[in-house]
């Protein structure tokens, strides 16, 4: 059944040509590029208002009750658990609600929720409320509407794009949203700290629900909205006809890894949420991003409060400064996004691309520990080179490699699996985003050296439980004469 938007109603045509159908890719990309910024951009402030709220570095500067105690940093890491649990626990429900009801009406009403709950825990500031449950059930409030969010546009982005040998690049720059977001969040929230913490929210809050009134006045679905044929036929066109080949070698590596075979499902039915964790590779990549969001997280909700407490050249920067400088720290995240697609569409493989990264992250992230510190070229150097490793796996992952397993071809073409599997990926992953914050809150109160070893064994684990994977993948380049040296120059 057609779900027009309100502006398709206004404008519709039935001349479609070959040109509309791209301008509509394009809108698309930036409606959803746009929407998950903005929902990024309304989480980053608490992490921003953390060294205000926090316990007090000296007699004459003051801290926001019930946080300025010496258990301040605990209760911090409580609230981001708050919002992390409510968080990861909607994205299961989400996914699979997503795949059943109008995406445009639900990312909406995500949107719109988030807007709300966070305009209304900046209101505590002029309310002056200073109870731990109020700040605590607003965030898991607001926890459960953005988890509305991923599942809702990494499924459109499908439904209008589908498979594509450039899928890791153009899920890469895309999921710069991520990035672009918290960004756009910090320079938001650090300009207005001066003039009361509340604003940090409040801003950030009508900007979500600005982005989410065009997402329903413009953002169309998927192709058949528009008259078009369905992207998601395309595949399976494709899987049962011309990529036979390509199949068996499928179906061979994952023999090898001991992986579960699904059982063929109808294209048109959404999927099962314990079907969709027996497809083959959910299970390692979602436990995989468990740890590699874990640290991501970290770094999301606790890097101005570090910077803030850092000297760097024998300096402490102010609140303000330290918001600003922590989105080095995401422009890294968007080059390391960018280029582990782009790596991982050269060689095709997936798990030998994020395994690459995160080796790669700890040596970054010792470096930024023991001289970041030693002036300001140093520190943002460092910073840029640990958000270009740990966020690319994150970024590859919850994107490219989500979409790859929605659309694997043991599914059978099944279009409305992709949101329940994108849910199932983000939602593991987030579990560990929770625990991750709630960790760093306590575990900071007896060293920053402490917090560092957490994030690198975590880092550890996740390249663990893609070992298996990585080797399907290069014994299967072996077995068929196609060294990834070989792919970068016939491709």
């Amino acid at each position: 059944m057609e779900t027009k938007t309100p502006v398709h109603n206004l404008f519709s045509t039935t001349n479609h040509t070959q040109r509309s159908h791209l301008y509509y890719q394009i809108t698309v990309l930036l409606l959803t590029f746009s929407a998950y910024a903005s929902f990024h951009a309304s989480r980053k402030p608490p992490s921003i208002v953390k060294s205000v709220l926090g316990p007090p570095e000296t007699h004459n500067s003051d801290g926001w009750a019930p946080f300025d105690g010496k258990q301040g940093t605990h209760r911090l890491g409580e609230l981001d658990l708050a919002f992390l649990s409510a968080y990861s626990i909607g994205m299961y429900f989400s996914g699979n609600i997503a795949d059943r009801i109008d995406l445009r009406l639900f990312l909406t009403f995500g949107m719109l929720g988030s807007g709300v709950f966070t305009i209304v825990f900046g209101l505590g500031y002029w309310l002056n409320v200073h109870k731990l449950w109020f700040f605590m059930v607003v965030q898991i409030v607001s926890g459960v509407f953005q988890s509305i969010g991923w599942p809702c546009v990494v499924s459109v982005v499908g439904n209008w794009f589908g498979k594509s040998s450039k899928r890791g690049l153009i899920m890469g720059i895309w999921n710069s949203h991520t990035s672009v977001g918290n960004i756009i969040g910090s320079v938001v929230a650090s300009s207005v700290l001066e003039f009361g913490w509340g604003w940090s929210f409040v801003l950030p809050g009508f900007f979500i629900i600005f982005v989410g009134v065009l997402v329903f006045l413009f953002l169309v679905v998927s192709p058949d909205d528009a008259g078009f044929e369905s992207v998601g036929m395309e595949i399976e066109l494709d899987s049962q006809g011309e990529d036979v080949e390509g199949l068996e070698e499928v179906e061979r590596e994952e023999d090898e890894v001991g992986l579960i075979q699904s059982e063929s499902l109808d294209s048109t039915a959404a999927i099962g949420f314990l079907e969709a964790w027996r497809l083959p590779g959910v299970a390692p990549y979602a436990f995989c991003l468990f740890f590699s969001k874990l640290v991501a997280y970290t770094f999301l909700y606790w890097l101005p409060f570090y910077i803030r407490h850092t000297e760097v050249a024998g300096v402490r920067v102010s609140h303000k400064t330290a918001g600003i400088l922590s989105t080095i720290f995401d422009i890294g995240g968007v080059v390391g996004g960018v280029s582990a697609g782009y790596i991982s569409d050269r060689i095709d493989a997936r798990a030998v691309t994020s395994i690459t990264f995160l080796l790669f992250s700890i040596p970054a992230l010792i470096l930024y520990r023991v001289y970041g510190s030693i002036s300001m070229y140093t520190n943002v150097g460092l910073m840029l080179l640990s958000g270009l490793f740990v966020n690319g796996p994150y970024s590859l992952i919850t994107t490219a490699v989500a979409a790859d397993l929605g659309t694997q071809s043991v599914i059978k073409g099944n279009s409305r699996a992709l949101a329940t599997v994108t849910a199932i990926i983000d939602g593991t992953g987030s579990v560990g985003a929770a625990l991750g914050p709630l960790l760093t809150g306590y575990i900071s109160s007896r060293g920053w050296n402490s917090v560092f070893v957490m994030l690198i064994l975590a880092i550890f684990l996740a390249g663990l439980f893609l070992i298996q994977l990585a080797k399907a993948e290069i014994y299967s380049k072996m077995n068929n004469g196609k060294w990834f040296w070989q792919n970068t120059t016939t491709q």
